[in-house]
C-alpha cells in the first residue's frame, strides 16, 4: 500500500471508532493532556483547601521510609548491637579475607595454559574413563571367577579331608581288629 492510502484507511477507521464511542454526537475534539492538566489542578486546589490532606502529603515521605525493608533492620538492631555482631564474627571474617587473598594469589595459576587446555583433553579423558570402566568390569568378572575357583577348591579340600578321615577310621578299625586276635 502507498503511504497516502494507508493513512486515509487509518483515518476512516478512526472516524468509525469515534462514532461508535461517542454515539454519533458532534463533540469538539479535546486534547487529553489539557483535560488531565485541568483535573490535576482541580485535585491540587481541593487538596490544598483541606488540612488533613496537607498533613497526609507531608507524611508521604515518612510512609515511604517506613515501607523500606531496611527500615525494620535499622529500628530493630541498634548500631551498638551491629558492632557487637561484627566483632563476634571477626575471626570468621578474617579467615574469609585470608582465603580470598590466597585465591587472588593463585589466580595466575587458574589463568595458566594448562587450565585453558582442559577442554582439549576432555576427549582423551572420556576415552580413558571408558577404558577404565571396561577394565573395572573385567576385573569384577575375574574376581567372581577367582571366588568361584576358591569355593570349588575349598569344597574339594573339604571332601578330600572327609574321605581321608573315613579311610583313617576304617584303617584304624582294621588295625585294631588285627591286633585283638584271640590266642589259641
Amino acid at each position: 500500500m502507498e503511504d497516502g492510502s494507508y493513512i486515509e484507511n487509518l483515518e476512516t477507521r478512526l472516524q468509525a471508532l469515534e462514532k461508535r464511542v461517542c454515539g454519533g454526537r458532534n463533540t469538539k475534539h479535546v486534547k487529553c493532556s489539557d483535560s488531565m492538566a485541568r483535573i490535576h489542578a482541580a485535585l491540587g486546589n481541593t487538596a490544598n483547601k483541606r488540612e488533613r490532606v496537607k498533613i497526609l502529603h507531608k507524611k508521604i515521605e515518612d510512609l515511604m521510609k517506613y515501607l523500606d525493608p531496611q527500615f525494620t533492620d535499622h529500628i530493630a538492631i541498634p548500631d551498638a548491637m551491629k558492632l557487637e555482631l561484627i566483632l563476634a564474627e571477626e575471626e570468621f571474617l578474617l579467615s574469609q579475607a585470608a582465603l580470598l587473598e590466597q585465591v587472588s594469589k593463585l589466580q595466575p595459576l587458574l589463568d595458566s595454559s594448562y587450565i585453558r587446555a582442559v577442554p582439549e583433553h576432555t576427549t582423551k579423558l572420556q576415552r580413558l574413563s571408558q577404558i577404565h570402566i571396561r577394565q573395572q568390569d573385567q576385573s569384577e568378572t575375574l574376581s567372581e571367577e577367582v571366588k568361584k575357583q576358591f569355593e570349588d577348591y575349598n569344597k574339594m579340600m573339604f571332601l578330600l579331608s572327609k574321605q581321608f578321615s573315613q579311610w583313617d577310621e576304617t584303617l584304624r578299625q582294621l588295625e585294631g581288629a588285627k591286633q585283638v586276635k584271640p590266642v589259641e
